[in-house]
């Protein structure tokens, strides 16, 4: 159980809270659809994401990272816990007084061409949150829409264009510009480089930063790269099997992780010089199902480290050095 939330920096104004957020989907078999089981995709997840602030949330696939980013937009309900945003929890809201605070969160998807309506002009996919939230009309909305468009570095005589007519890094630009519609104070990005090329994502992850110093917006960054998480994010959050393991800030969880599995995720990054020299260790053993997660710590099982009380008794996030979260019996 988590003793407090993992603080945002220092002086910043929190933007979101999350307390011991869980998502639990049922899982149903037979012709009666009876349930058989429950998967345990979040299981008691705590943050918090100051003014400003990009927190990365990292973890191989299957962890419930994306089901994080969803639930906290209440694209999927939460099976429990609290989210938090600017002060107000919106957990229970129903649809019509979680209108107003969908314009102070929007997301990013991972495929860029998916995401848009292949039916409108990307014009109107950007236009599309304005006149349903009401924001503006008439002349007024296509006069926004080419301000975005110049804002994340499309042309004006672009709008017009339907998306099969942009590559994958402009398409990744009019989900951003659709993002920014609404003027929102948080951007939920679910892995939105991880379908272009390498080149492409320096140039979205820049154009993330510029928007993010520009605008005040807050970001959690999704993602399974280590690298392109190190490059955009103030904090990281590493996720395992449905929980945050680890949560610190980037310079100290490069240099001096604390938990068995952040190690081991920064001793399978590939090191590009071949005369560098260093520890190479490969995790035993498969993944738990999130269907059945080991008892105690979910992951005693694959730990080198593992004693007895890893096994029965599950470890608290707790913060073992000044700004570094740890969920380890041994920190």
């Amino acid at each position: 159980m988590l003793e407090k939330s993992p603080a945002s920096v220092a002086a910043r104004t929190t933007v979101l809270e999350v307390r011991d957020l869980k998502k639990h989907f049922p899982v149903r078999k037979g012709l009666l659809q009876r349930e058989a089981g429950t998967v345990y995709a979040v299981d008691g997840v705590s943050f918090s994401i100051g003014e400003g602030e990009t927190l990365g949330l990292v973890g191989e696939s299957g962890c419930g990272k994306s089901t994080v980013g969803r639930t906290i937009l209440r694209l999927i309900e939460p099976t429990g816990g609290s989210i938090i945003i600017s002060g107000k929890d919106i957990t229970h809201l129903d649809k019509a007084e979680l209108r107003t605070y969908r314009r102070q969160m929007q997301i990013i998807f991972q495929d860029p061409f998916s995401s848009l309506d292949p039916r409108m002009s990307a014009g109107d996919i950007v236009a599309e949150p304005m006149r349903v939230h009401r924001l503006a009309r008439g002349a007024e909305v296509k006069k926004r829409v080419a301000e975005l468009f110049d804002r994340v570095g499309l042309r004006k005589a672009q709008m017009a264009n339907y998306p099969h007519q942009f590559s994958g890094g402009q398409r990744q630009r009019i989900g951003i510009a659709r993002a920014l519609a609404l003027e929102p104070k948080l951007i939920v990005g679910d892995e939105p480089v991880s379908a272009l090329d390498v080149s492409i994502q320096a140039q979205v992850l820049n154009l993330m930063m510029d928007l993010q110093r520009d605008l005040g917006l807050s970001y959690l960054f999704i993602s399974h790269n280590l690298a392109v998480v190190e490059h955009i994010s103030h904090r990281i959050a590493v996720m395992y099997l449905g929980r945050i393991v680890e949560c610190t800030d980037k310079r100290t969880l490069f240099t001096r992780p604390q938990h068995p599995y952040t190690e081991s995720l920064l001793l399978a990054v590939p090191v590009p010089d071949p005369r560098v020299k260093r520890r190479k260790y490969v995790l035993q053993g498969e993944v738990p199902s999130p269907m059945k997660p080991p008892s105690g710590c979910h992951f005693h099982t694959r730990c080198p480290y593992a004693v007895d009380r890893c096994k029965i008794e599950s470890p608290a996030l707790r913060e073992v050095k000044p700004g570094q979260w740890v969920a380890c019996h041994l920190r």
